[in-house]
């Protein structure tokens, strides 16, 4: 199993080839507890994304909080290997991009 970091240099490379022109950001662990770790700004979209290194992953304290709350306002989601093909669709969609 990839260590987290891994997967998420992985993504960053993966979501820059699928929006092209994104911005991504990582975000403070220690500014806002719970907070996304990744920002992604594309054209007039945003979204944020929570990255663990498997399904059972725990969850830190008021990370589902920020996901809900979030996703509310625009796009949020927890993504690891398991579910990342389906959260990239949902964020395809969202960004008003065919994959």
């Amino acid at each position: 199993m990839p260590l987290e970091s891994q997967f998420q240099a992985r993504l960053i490379k993966e979501l820059k080839r699928l929006f092209p022109g994104c911005i991504v950001l990582k975000n403070d662990p220690n500014y806002l507890q719970g907070m996304p770790d990744l920002t992604i700004l594309y054209k007039t979209y945003w979204a944020v994304l929570e990255v663990k290194r498997s399904a059972d992953e725990p969850r830190r304290p008021n990370q589902e909080y920020y996901v809900d709350l979030l996703n509310d306002m625009s796009f949020a989601a927890i993504i690891y290997p398991e579910n990342k093909l389906d959260v990239l669709d949902a964020l395809s969609h969202a960004f008003g991009v065919g994959r």
